[in-house]
Formats: C-alpha cells, sequence, structure tokens
C-alpha cells in the first residue's frame, strides 16, 4: 500500500476509485473540521481537498508524510503552494477538467444577456408579450476581450471560434501564446484572434471576460480605474472568481452605462468555501442592489460544475497522482 489518502471533499467517485486501484487507502474525512484535520494529518501520504477550509503553513506542517495536495478544479488559492512546495510537497490542480464547461457556460450567459432571454422568460410567463423591449443584439462582429489566457481563456477563446469576431487576448505573464491552428480547426473568414496589451482590449472591446486567479495582484481588477479607463461601453463575463471584481466599481459602471450588463458566474461576497453566499440574515447592500438590476445575469458558481467536468477533475487529478509515483 503506498499509504493513506485523505479526501475532505466530496468528489466524483472515480477520484477514491482511481486513488484506490493506485494503491492507496483512501479515508473520508467529509465531516472533519480544521483542527481535526490538524491532529490527524500526521497519518497520511495525500490530501484532496476542493475549497473547504484554507490549507495553510500550520496545517501543512501537520502532514509530516505528506506528499502532495490535489484540488480537483482550476486554483489554488486555498493551498499555501509556496510553504508545501517548499517541504517537497507537490500540489495539484485538474483546470483541463473543466475548461469546456466554464467556457460553455461563459458563452451560455452572453448569448442570454445579449438576447434579454432570461428577462422575456419571466414577462411571458406571467402573460407579458413584449418584444420591441427585448430586441436582442448580434455576437457577430463585436472584439471579444479575453484577460487571462490559460486553460480556461483558451477554451473560451475555441469556443468563440465560430463566429464573425475579432478576439484580443491579453496575458500579463506570457508573451507569444497564441495557440496553433489545431486549436481552432474551423476557422471562418470572419473570426481573428490577436495577443494584445490590456490597454488595447480597453480602447476596442464591445465584451471583456475575465479569466484570472485569485491573487493579491487580481483583488478588485475591475474597480473605478478600470472601467474609467475604457474607451466604450461594454459587456462583462466573470466566470473566474468573484473578488477580481469590485461590486461597487460595477453597480456605478451599470448605472452610468459604461458598463452595459454583466454576466456573473461568482460573486465578490461568496464565501471561501463557495459553498454557500447567504450566509448572512441580511445581504450586503451592493449585493442587494445587484441581485435586482435585469442587465446581471447570476448563476452559483457553477460554470466548471458540470457533470462531465465532476468526472474529468476526478481523472485528471489521478492521472498527475500517477505520474508523480511512476515519473517517466
Amino acid at each position: 500500500m503506498r499509504g493513506k489518502v485523505l479526501l475532505i471533499d466530496r468528489n466524483h467517485d472515480g477520484l477514491a476509485a482511481g486513488l484506490t486501484a493506485l494503491g492507496y487507502e483512501c479515508i473520508e474525512g467529509y465531516d472533519w473540521n480544521y483542527q481535526t484535520t490538524k491532529e490527524q494529518l500526521h497519518e497520511f501520504v495525500g490530501l484532496v481537498i476542493r475549497s473547504r477550509f484554507k490549507i495553510d503553513a500550520t496545517l501543512i506542517d501537520a502532514g509530516k508524510q505528506l506528499e502532495w495536495i490535489a484540488r480537483p478544479g482550476a486554483g489554488l488559492e486555498n493551498i499555501d503552494v509556496h510553504f508545501a512546495e517548499s517541504k517537497g510537497i507537490a500540489c495539484l490542480r485538474s483546470p483541463e477538467g473543466n475548461r469546456n464547461a466554464v467556457s460553455e457556460h461563459a458563452l451560455g450567459m452572453l448569448l442570454a444577456l445579449f438576447n434579454h432571454l432570461f428577462r422575456a422568460d419571466q414577462q411571458v410567463r406571467q402573460g407579458t408579450w413584449i418584444r420591441g423591449g427585448n430586441r436582442g443584439y448580434e455576437l457577430d462582429g463585436k472584439t471579444i476581450g479575453i484577460i487571462g489566457f490559460g486553460y480556461m481563456g483558451e477554451a473560451f477563446a475555441k469556443k468563440l471560434s465560430g463566429f464573425d469576431i475579432t478576439i484580443l487576448a491579453h496575458d500579463k505573464y506570457k508573451k507569444n501564446f497564441l495557440p496553433s491552428e489545431a486549436h481552432f480547426p474551423f476557422q471562418n473568414a470572419g473570426y481573428s484572434i490577436h495577443e494584445c496589451t490590456l490597454e488595447r482590449i480597453q480602447q476596442e472591446a464591445d465584451v471583456i471576460s475575465l479569466h484570472l486567479p485569485e491573487t493579491p495582484e487580481t483583488f478588485h481588477y475591475i474597480d473605478d480605474a478600470f472601467v474609467d479607463t475604457c474607451a466604450k461601453p461594454f459587456y462583462l463575463i466573470n466566470t473566474a472568481r468573484g473578488k477580481n471584481v469590485d461590486t461597487g466599481a460595477l453597480l456605478k459602471a451599470l448605472d452610468s452605462g459604461k458598463i452595459i450588463g454583466a454576466c456573473l458566474d461568482v460573486l465578490e461576497q461568496e464565501q471561501s468555501s463557495f459553498e454557500n453566499l447567504f450566509g448572512a440574515e441580511t445581504l450586503p447592500n451592493e449585493l442587494a442592489q445587484l441581485l435586482k438590476n435585469d442587465r446581471v445575469i447570476l448563476s452559483p458558481h457553477i460554470a466548471g460544475w458540470t457533470h462531465e467536468s465532476n468526472r474529468k477533475m476526478a481523472e485528471i487529478i489521478v492521472e498527475k497522482v500517477k505520474a508523480l509515483n511512476d515519473p517517466l
């Protein structure tokens, strides 16, 4: 046996099955809190968590035998990766598993917003038939700015490649990053994609889509200053992390018309576990205002949480653990 693995959060059954097949003994700690985990972690060589609590330096120090920490998902912000890696502990994630789900969700939200689908649906159900007031806009001919061109940003660009649009892609930490022709097998005459500066996106984009991690650098990435720098009104998509967007700045921009509408799968007020939002008896005023705005489409942090991605993320973690044990 390779050793024990602690499963802090529930995941697809294939994760435990795959780890067991590799020779690990999987222990379910779904009801364990931080303190219990700290007291027991010395027994484990592996730890799997989504977002229930932070894996900080104190907890990592308690894992005297830890070889790896895995999170089925894209981000590792709830793990002190630097400290873990300084102790020789590998940190694994699986953005390859949910990038397609996130990109489909972002596109679906954008098309629904352009065509007022949610508002029109509710009106028809209430017996109201408004055609002119729900006239939509077409995506063709628009310029889409993608900020962050990792797994998610690239997948969204691929999904958009069937439209006659221009894509401007910006990633602060990459150069010459545009994918090969193989990533876009059905190029058409109206589709073009360009690596560019953030300033160009702020000057030209009709839609701006965020695909950023949560870091001190990306906190309130969309704020008053960002919006003010944009040359024309735009639509905002955020399927990344809620704290990337300053809610107050978003509300002001919606009121002024500088932001025409927003697609938000994530909210600044989410709890760090991503499992709950309405924990307080009274909603923060900014959130209450946002919920009333029919130019904002919301979903509960589920863009990357399809049935298929749940399975794929589990399989990818198993493959990465296998690669740790059996490197080529």
